[in-house]
């Protein structure tokens, strides 16, 4: 009998890490006050065949509690048939809460948000697959048919404006909108997490203050570019117009918790207890040399570093969400949730003093060139 349940628990673990491994990305930070409105903003020209529209928001930088806009971008699919489903903010018991965007075989529940450019707010008609060949529609993208040659007309409606540009679900004066039955199946596919380029991207936006909604007061300078990270030249696009005034209040905050409710202990970063909690990496100057080749070699090589750290802390990140899914999901007793807490802490110190550790190896291994 013990046999027997034992191979019963274990399936029903399997059937859960299952579930849990084609979810989304899930809810990581949340806020008291909501999100500017979406800038007015141009497309910028596909630059190539296979890339797919990701369309700005706005994100949330825990440090300097702001929201910052992150420039809408084509991104090259990670492999043929995938799409993509686009971050989006929620009011959640009165806060607001922020839903990470993913790739997948079908466009998810994006909270009816009209991002525009074929994000109507429902799925996505700016394009479609064919075998292993993407059709842009050219009637909602910018799309150079001299370029790219595979594309169709299909008028859309309603496809890229709204009264407000609201940029959030629910709540005082936001979209009204549940996930129909579509998305609700596009839920159950199998999803993966922001590309590289598109975590350098979020990287840099962050460390651009002119983006920041208190600086631009929600008009970025940078609305959108032709590809990731490519801040300047005739390819990155300004907003035309903010979407509505934006107050934020006297008092900012917000803070990075888990999809549990679980709140992150104050203090400095050795209380933090998930990635998103952790401080921004500290960046060094690279030193400064007389070979102008080298001082980009070396800058390079921080970007690189910092890129990846990036990238490692949403891995994390992920993982652990997917377990605060699996506890909700069981109602697991507090004890349990409160070892899953600790061990996330563990986790996310160890994650820390590896970084810190690649850190302080490059900048030993750069010292050097300065004598």
């Amino acid at each position: 009998m013990r046999k027997i349940a034992f191979v019963s628990a274990l399936l029903i673990a399997l059937v859960i890490l299952g579930a849990a491994a084609t979810s989304s990305a899930q809810v990581s930070i949340s806020v008291s006050f909501g999100p500017p409105a979406l800038p007015v903003y141009e497309q910028p020209v596909c630059p190539g065949y296979g890339y797919i529209w990701t369309p700005g928001y706005w994100a949330w930088d825990p440090d300097d509690e702001d929201y910052y806009w992150v420039p809408g971008t084509w991104v090259p699919a990670p492999e043929p048939g995938y799409l993509w489903t686009p971050p989006w903010w929620g009011w959640r018991e009165g806060v607001y809460v922020f839903h990470e965007g993913y790739w997948g075989p079908h466009v998810g529940f994006y909270g009816g948000v009209a991002y525009g450019y074929g994000y109507s707010g429902e799925g996505f008609e700016g394009g479609r697959w064919e075998g292993d060949r993407f059709y842009y529609n050219r009637s909602v993208t910018n799309v150079n048919v001299t370029n790219v040659t595979n594309v169709y007309n299909q008028t859309v409606i309603n496809n890229n404006v709204t009264v407000n540009r609201v940029s959030y679900n629910g709540g005082p004066g936001g979209v009204q909108a549940q996930p129909r039955r579509e998305d609700e199946i596009a839920a159950r596919d199998r999803h993966m997490m922001p590309v590289a380029v598109q975590t350098r991207h979020i990287a840099e936006a962050r460390g651009d203050r002119e983006l920041r909604a208190s600086h631009n007061q929600g008009r970025p300078p940078v609305a959108a570019t032709a590809r990731p990270a490519e801040f300047h030249g005739r390819d990155a696009v300004p907003a035309r117009e903010a979407g509505a005034p934006y107050h934020p209040p006297a008092n900012r905050g917000g803070g990075a918790r888990p999809e549990g409710g679980f709140r992150p202990a104050e203090g400095n970063a050795r209380s933090a207890v998930h990635p998103n909690d952790l401080p921004k990496p500290r960046p060094f100057t690279p030193p400064s040399t007389s070979d102008p080749r080298r001082n980009q070699k070396y800058q390079r090589q921080q970007d690189k570093l910092f890129a990846r750290q990036e990238q490692d802390r949403q891995k994390l990140q992920h993982k652990q969400d997917q377990e605060h899914q699996r506890m909700e999901r069981r109602s697991a007793p507090e004890p349990q949730r409160q070892q899953m807490e600790q061990r996330h802490q563990q986790q996310t110190q160890q994650l820390q003093q590896r970084h810190e550790q690649q850190r302080q190896q490059l900048e030993q291994r750069q010292q050097p060139k300065r004598q």
